[in-house]
């Protein structure tokens, strides 16, 4: 069947579409209830099926004979450790660690708060996790005390597992210091703390309360997957909210398993054996999906790693791992490569390397600037897909497809769009009163009902504040918070969040757009572009530029030339009010530019230095030029 063909079954028919995708899934009990409606008015997916999501991933595997296939590659440049786990032997661990946390008296339904570093033991606690039908959240390792007393408090896991440590680049974080000062301010008690001892540093166990991951796997023994329901949850994964206190969003097992392995198949075109690298953190959503899920429930092998794009120990860091595990397929955010192309603009530590086995690069994260996409397409010579999702949907709302109107292989990319609605996202792009909108008019992207398999199921414990986030300003329809059109040929571009929006003097403008141009030009290596205050026009552009390593120009000759740019190309009333180059950018550790914390500094406003933030010490660099701009 045809991209088109499938585009249009799953909008016709979606419940005849997804209950033949389903088939992918090795169910414990064959659901017959394909989609219903829940007691909060909701979707339920195979309602009466049954299965389980550690089994999916790692038994089934050695039940089809590839139980001495690797099934998850650890590589840590930071600590100078490699190790390969085979299915025989990642699901030992697993079972084994299952049955340590039904010692420390989790069942079905319990949670389990994560809070680790990149390392094997992370992905085992969530899969141990799903083997008992346990809900894990992981909360990202290095997340200030007071934050994740806010996970503790709202998730109240019975367990905690944590390790000793993190290490990032040279530096050695202590993770038991924040956890035991998080467990102090929370409200609420977890039973025990599980952690597991690192090398580079030990941390003290408070008696009667924590125990050592390694002196409990000692004595475990292995024990098998339980049934769950398909609408029984396997996650909480916290993400930012507009009201400061995270939104857990809820997974459930069966629509996620399914959407898992779909996607694998028909969004980045893995089989079983192929490896697949995701190169991000188990902390984000795409380390939930794309890290530990998918790769081992498609039968593929993936690869954990502990270290960046750079300095670990050079902008070839990817380009090594691609060629020492003859990765098939790479997936990062698009701020991963921006680094490695201003370290190295030329690509030259980029031919050390043998690529040969390297099919196809994913970027997703934020919106992926046409001029990274071009400088990714001619150095590497492969395809380049930017898709576009949310923690919220779990997988991608929009990619490139492989098409048999196109031979098997790709569709053609266009730079700056996330290319096509996926099957069973229903995207429109809609004005204010909720209409919608023809071809290349921007507007307020929407998902119109039933999302597909995979989506959040609610909000934990907030089912109000997840109808009043995503499904009260447009009645039938899924509100993303992201602007975007739809060009004559069906591609998507997504702009930007809503409010990234700008107003001035009555003509709305996207930063989004700016930043194109901006980053269009040869010296820049990624920018910011932010809607400020204004008396007369209300709100005005300000750009902020990182420049290439190795670029001669003036910083007022390169201003100058950047502010032209954007004048002759978007118009006169997008005049950037000013334009300052700097180092670096404040970011998340997810490589998401901190664009409200610029806009609050420059208008003088208080900020609250969000707990995501990958290194405050940016804000203290950016603080004395940024202050007084608007005045």
């Amino acid at each position: 069947m045809g991209f088109i063909e499938q585009q249009q079954q799953a909008a016709d028919n979606t419940e005849m579409y997804w209950k033949e995708q389903a088939k992918r899934v090795s169910w414990f009990k064959a659901p017959k209830n394909i989609l219903s409606t829940n007691q909060y008015n909701w979707t339920d997916w195979f309602a009466d099926g049954e299965l389980n999501t550690s089994y999916l991933a790692l038994d089934y595997h050695i039940e089809q004979g590839r139980g001495d296939q690797v099934a998850l590659i650890y590589d840590s440049p930071v600590t100078n450790t490699k190790q390969k786990f085979t299915y025989h032997e990642l699901t030992q661990l697993v079972a084994k660690f299952a049955y340590v946390l039904q010692e420390q008296g989790v069942e079905k339904g319990d949670r389990v708060l994560i809070y680790m570093p990149m390392i094997p033991q992370a992905a085992v606690a969530m899969l141990a996790c799903a083997r008992i039908g346990a809900i894990h959240s992981v909360v990202f390792g290095g997340f200030a005390a007071k934050e994740l007393a806010v996970r503790i408090n709202d998730a109240e896991p019975k367990v905690v597992v944590s390790a000793s440590c993190g290490v990032e680049i040279e530096k050695v974080i202590p993770y038991k210091p924040l956890l035991d000062q998080a467990i102090e301010i929370a409200e609420h008690k977890p039973s025990s703390c599980i952690i597991y001892q690192r090398e580079q540093l030990g941390a003290d166990i408070v008696i009667g309360r924590d125990y050592n991951w390694q002196a409990l796997m000692q004595d475990a023994k292995a024990i098998a997957p339980v049934p769950l329901k398909s609408t029984d949850p396997l996650y909480i994964l916290y993400t930012s909210g507009t009201t400061g206190k995270p939104k857990g969003v809820v997974r459930d097992n069966g629509g996620h398993a399914v959407a898992m392995l779909y996607s694998m198949e028909n969004i980045y075109g893995m089989k079983a054996g192929d490896t697949f690298w995701a190169a991000s953190d188990v902390g984000w959503v795409v380390g939930h999906s794309y890290i530990v899920y998918a790769p081992l429930m498609a039968g593929c092998s993936t690869i954990l790693y502990e270290g960046k794009p750079i300095k670990t120990p050079d902008a070839g860091a990817f380009w090594r791992a691609c060629e020492e595990y003859q990765v098939d397929a790479l997936f990062s955010a698009p701020t991963a490569f921006r680094a490695i192309a201003k370290e190295d603009p030329d690509g030259a530590l980029m031919k050390e390397y043998d690529l040969s086995q390297l099919k196809r690069l994913y970027l997703a994260g934020e919106r992926l600037d046409p001029a990274t996409y071009h400088w990714l397409k001619e150095k590497t010579q492969l395809p380049v897909i930017d898709h576009w999702w949310q923690t919220e949907t779990g997988w991608a709302i929009a990619s490139t497809p492989f098409s048999d109107e196109n031979n098997g292989e790709l569709m053609a990319t266009k730079a700056g769009s996330a290319g096509f609605p996926v099957p069973g996202f229903n995207v429109e792009i809609l004005d204010a009163y909720g209409k919608a909108l023809p071809a290349n008019q921007q507007g307020t992207v929407a998902i119109k009902l039933p999302m597909p398999p995979g989506c959040l199921a609610t909000i934990y414990q907030d089912d109000e504040r997840f109808k009043s986030s995503y499904l009260s300003t447009h009645e039938g329809y899924y509100v993303t918070g992201d602007g975007g059109y739809i060009d004559d040929a069906g591609y998507l571009f997504i702009m930007g969040r809503t409010d990234d929006v700008i107003n001035v003097a009555g003509h709305r403008l996207s930063t989004g757009e700016m930043e194109e141009v901006l980053s269009g030009h040869s010296a820049v290596a990624e920018c910011a572009v932010i809607g400020i205050n204004d008396k007369l026009k209300g709100q005005v552009p300000f750009g902020l530029v990182v420049i290439k390593n190795g670029i001669d120009e003036s910083d007022d000759d390169l201003t100058h030339a950047l502010k032209g740019k954007v004048r002759a190309e978007i118009g006169a009333i997008a005049s950037l009010k000013g334009l300052i180059i700097v180092e670096r950018l404040p970011k998340t550790r997810s490589g998401k530019i901190l664009r409200k914390t610029l806009r609050q500094m420059i208008d003088g406003q208080e900020i609250d230095i969000p707990s995501t933030i990958d290194d405050p010490q940016v804000l203290d660099e950016l603080s004395p030029r940024l202050a007084g701009i608007t005045s």
